[in-house]
């Protein structure tokens, strides 16, 4: 069936291709197109120098980074963005190294202002920023939202990867005060490339963009978002051209294990609560443990035992010391010498001869000569089986020799015999700001392990201080357990090498409304890592 169209009927194709919103401009701040500006900042960066030029401020201490203060040229456009942002879906992240909301990526949004911008940063800008930094930069779009609010963080890393040259942040915030948190903090850095500590904060401020160059040095962070009436708004990403070239990554030296201390079953029977003594009950605890890989012992010290400690982990003779660097961890180490007589004796507990045999008993592990695995004991029967058939067969045939009488089982137990169980460890206090990060080099020693962590001055803490231990999947985002500090609750956790553990960080909420006289709350816990 055919159909005409009537006379004076016309098509109007516009309005059904009309398929997306159109393209507003981003007009960009007049210093973008002041080729006497450029050829400055070009210098200046080449030089590792210093310059201003109106809205734009270069400095390249503790690394190169430019601050352009009113980055777009309209505030009408600013408010555009900014409503249609805030109506974006927002993803919680949340591991080890941040905590935040983040949208879907940016590269294919088609809102009229989002996709204005983005054409103006890949476009216009990046034309601009390659030139200032005589290099090549690619096309490649990368750019997200991210909202951080109350006790939101990311915390000190150097945004290495493959690929990226410079990073960028556009800020879309209320009015802010350094008071607020959510600073960009900057990082010196040592002699191994490791971050010391901040020497610039940037407090964020509207329409302005923040541009640095990624490299070995370029340790930064966002602190921790104190308000809890203001959202955090920004445009973060990175523009991607050839990598600057990288030392070698510095390794740490191993923590230095020891074997146990001489101590006999006194200290268990003058320490340790008299249920976790009992062999039946520990041969209970074994099975669970054996089952999980991961077991908590609830008033595990005696109660006047626990009581005393607690007091005296607050004495000020203890010396605490700030463990670092602060892109692999941030916590205070007590210094062993200056330890009260019960604390210390606490720590000998946890290092005894005598505790290494009944965390052997909890746990099934090979941690005391007189605990051998059961699978041990069965491959030993099957190898002195194995042996006697072999003895046999060779007698028989006439080949019997005088190295024959030497049994597989003997060689086995002699090198055995040959492996110390052995374990370190440390006194830890723990407050607002405290944490650990996962990072390549525990990764690339990751093994077989017991972790021990009993707590102290914990009773008022709560889960969303943080301060709680999590143990990820080496590679992957999944948490396979999480640890929450509980007063006088023995933790142990048997991992693999594929097993990693990262304390989250403790956020501003562990300080807020706290009746401690120093309004910050604070709790300790022994920590040791055994090896068979």
């Amino acid at each position: 069936m055919s159909s005409k169209r009537r006379p004076g009927e016309s098509v109007k194709p516009e309005k059904r291709k009309k398929k997306r919103k159109s393209e507003e401009t981003a007009e960009l701040c007049s210093v973008i197109g002041d080729e006497h500006v450029k050829r400055a900042v070009t210098e200046a960066w080449s030089r590792k120098s210093a310059c201003s030029h109106g809205d734009l401020e270069l400095d390249c201490h503790p690394f190169p980074h430019c601050i352009i203060r009113n980055f777009l040229s309209s505030e009408a456009f600013v408010e555009n963005l900014q409503r249609e942002l805030l109506a974006l879906n927002f993803h919680e992240k949340s591991n080890d190294l941040y905590k935040f909301k983040q949208s879907d990526d940016l590269k294919k949004r088609t809102e009229p202002h989002i996709a204005g911008l983005r054409a103006a940063l890949f476009g216009r800008f990046n034309s601009w920023l390659g030139e200032v930094l005589g290099v090549v930069l690619e096309p490649t779009v990368d750019i997200s939202c991210a909202k951080y609010e109350y006790t939101d963080v990311l915390l000190c890393h150097d945004d290495e990867l493959e690929g990226r040259r410079v990073a960028f942040i556009l800020y879309l915030v209320p009015p802010w005060q350094n008071s607020d948190g959510g600073t960009l903090d900057l990082f010196t850095t040592d002699s191994n490339f490791q971050p010391q500590s901040i020497v610039k904060s940037l407090v964020p401020s509207l329409n302005t963009l923040v541009l640095f160059e990624v490299s070995p040095i370029s340790f930064h962070q966002v602190s921790e978002v104190l308000t809890q009436d203001k959202c955090r708004l920004s445009l973060s990403g990175w523009f991607h051209g050839p990598s600057l070239e990288r030392p070698p990554r510095h390794i740490e030296a191993p923590v230095p294990r020891n074997p146990h201390l001489p101590r006999d079953e006194t200290l268990l029977l003058e320490w340790v609560n008299p249920v976790y003594l009992d062999i039946s009950y520990q041969e209970q605890i074994q099975q669970e443990f054996e089952d999980n890989s991961e077991i908590q012992l609830k008033d595990f010290l005696k109660e006047e035992k626990f009581r005393e400690v607690s007091e005296a982990l607050r004495l000020t003779q203890i010396q605490w010391t700030k463990r670092s660097p602060p892109n692999k961890r941030c916590y205070e180490r007590a210094s062993l010498d200056t330890l009260p007589q019960c604390v210390s004796a606490c720590w000998e507990l946890l290092h005894s001869e005598a505790f290494f045999l009944i965390l052997s008993n909890f746990t099934g592990l090979r941690l005391h000569y007189l605990c051998p695995a059961d699978d041990d004991e069965e491959e030993d029967k099957e190898q002195e089986e194995e042996g006697g058939k072999e003895k046999q067969e060779d007698v028989r045939d006439g080949e019997a020799t005088g190295s024959s009488t030497e049994s597989p089982s003997a060689n086995t137990s002699g090198e055995k015999e040959l492996s110390t169980p052995v374990c370190c460890g440390e006194l830890r206090r723990w407050s607002h700001g405290g944490y650990t990060l996962l990072h390549d080099g525990e990764a690339a020693r990751a093994e077989f392990a017991l972790d021990l962590v009993l707590p102290f001055g914990c009773a008022d803490w709560q889960q969303e201080f943080g301060g709680f231990t999590c143990y990820v999947a080496n590679e992957e985002d999944e948490e396979l357990l999480t640890v929450y500090p509980e007063d006088n609750s023995l933790a142990l956790v048997y991992r693999d090498k594929e097993t990693l553990k990262f304390v989250k960080h403790v956020n501003n909420k562990s300080a807020a409304g706290s009746s401690n006289t120093s309004n910050c709350r604070t709790f300790y816990d022994f920590s040791f890592v055994y090896h068979e």
